[in-house]
């Protein structure tokens, strides 16, 4: 039984997507072609690996198991081409490190830019994603590496700290709660508030716990930044849920105030995580080395 490595990246991107044609699209090949490939790696398996549906595919149990072993392998792949590139003349490595909404924006541009200036020859391809989501593609084999909110972690994962993560309400410095010191995000919901765009992993974080209380918050406008967001609680166009770090920063030049929340989800520890920091390619434990350096 022989595998492509074409045909099992192939095989990903129509699990992931839900579709062979959306499938064929992400791994660059024509329909025809993706579809061809499907049946071969059936014919080759001798049981089917997807369930055709009017609006999609499934994947069946052996597609399920398929799919696990497929993730591993191109990912031991790229940690091959990573470890091989840091030592190839004139080429340069990659790490692929996935960061929640207050890692990407408050807390990794400084460690990463100094890292980057010490080797010339390694590239960060950083994505944000929800504590959630970097869990399960480390564990899935799909990242070797993230920097997420460690209450989404499973315990087996390695992890070494790198800071609080207090989520706390802004409000307008003369607004109804600028006199208060603490308060229950369920005495919020009813307000206006101004937010982060809907694809982003902190946005996302924030309206599952109002979701939770049962209500979804009233948007008036959405940015794509903090000081963005908090320019426009100092225009009093609504409140906001942003990071301390970010709060205090934009308090110093806005007519804005901060409030704690007292709801435990506001209170996260953030932790830079892996399945191993001993297996993780060579550029990857650089990475760990330098960030393990700045969180002292």
């Amino acid at each position: 039984m022989r595998f492509d490595l074409v045909d099992l990246g192939l095989f990903i991107a129509v699990a992931d997507s839900g579709s062979i044609t959306q499938g064929a699209l992400r791994a660059n090949l024509a329909l025809a072609s993706a579809s061809a490939r499907i049946k071969g790696l059936e014919d080759a398996i001798g049981i089917p690996l997807l369930k055709r549906r009017r609006r999609g595919v499934e994947l069946t149990a052996a597609g399920e198991s398929l799919l696990g072993h497929a993730r591993i392998i191109l990912h031991n792949i790229d940690e091959m081409r990573g470890d091989l590139a840091a030592y190839a003349s004139g080429a340069r490595a990659s790490v692929h490190l996935l960061a929640n909404t207050s890692g990407l924006s408050e807390y990794l541009p400084k460690a990463l830019a100094a890292f980057l200036r010490e080797h010339p020859d390694i590239n960060i391809d950083v994505e944000e994603r929800e504590s959630v989501d970097i869990a399960a593609a480390i564990a899935s084999g799909a990242a070797d590496l993230g920097f997420a909110a460690e209450h989404a972690l499973p315990d087996h994962f390695e992890r070494f700290s790198f800071g609080e993560d207090r989520l706390v309400l802004v409000v307008p410095r003369r607004g109804n709660f600028a006199g208060r010191r603490q308060i229950d995000f369920t005495d919020v919901t009813d307000r206006d508030f101004v937010g982060l765009t809907t694809s982003t992993a902190l946005q996302g974080h924030i309206a599952k716990h109002a979701a939770r209380l049962g209500v979804r918050l009233r948007v008036r406008a959405r940015l794509r930044d903090f000081d963005a967001i908090c320019q426009m609680v100092a225009s009093s166009v609504g409140i906001a849920v942003v990071p301390e770090a970010a709060a205090k920063r934009c308090a110093q030049s806005m007519p804005i105030s901060i409030i704690r929340i007292r709801d435990s989800w506001a209170n996260r520890k953030l932790v830079i995580c892996a399945r191993s920091f001993k297996t993780l390619p060579r550029p990857a434990k650089l990475l760990v080395e330098h960030l393990r350096k700045a969180a002292q």
